[in-house]
């Protein structure tokens, strides 16, 4: 993929200040998620550094589902999605994590097999407690996670020295 093609999707995200709180900039990737050319640009970015390399990809609420979903259709793999608390009718596995201003869980169902290799994808990286939780999710469902990937990585916020190893395609 051109780094011209991968410039023109990254414009398309918008900055809305104070959203959902004031002192917040929240990343808007809807405007990216309309364009067909730069949406497939976006999942080639995610993807590429992993071809080959996974059975499944989970995705996180709300967000990380939209990438995640068009990343296994792309990869002819399937789809695992890791719900908020009380979204599911039967939970198999939660975790629950420290965030800036309390605490949140997020639940699976145990559908994923034993062994699996999963490709762990979400929207923003920020502080990095969710995608740390959702580490602990898939292991607890006997997964591994091969790799974890963002469309966004906020990088003041510190979140890839509580993560690890990330994926990230864009800076902030």
């Amino acid at each position: 993929m051109a780094a011209s093609d991968l410039a023109r999707a990254e414009s398309l995200i918008r900055t809305i200040p104070d959203y959902p709180e004031p002192g917040v900039l929240f990343r808007d990737i809807t405007p990216l998620l309309v364009d067909a050319a730069a949406l497939r640009t976006c999942i080639d970015a995610l993807v590429e550094p992993f071809a080959g390399e996974f059975d499944v990809v989970a995705g996180i609420e709300a967000r990380g589902f939209l990438l995640a979903g068009a990343i296994a259709i792309a990869s002819e793999v399937g789809l695992v999605p890791i719900r908020k608390a009380g979204k599911l009718p039967r939970p198999a596995a939660s975790v629950s994590y420290a965030l800036e201003y309390g605490t949140a869980t997020i639940e699976a169902h145990d559908d994923l097999h034993e062994g699996a290799r999963v490709l762990l994808v979400d929207d923003v990286l920020a502080t990095g407690g969710t995608l740390i939780a959702a580490h602990e999710l898939v292991a607890a469902l006997g997964g591994t996670v091969v790799g974890t990937a963002v469309l966004m990585e906020l990088d003041a916020l510190g979140g890839r020295d509580a993560v690890g190893d990330v994926h990230s395609v864009f800076h902030a």
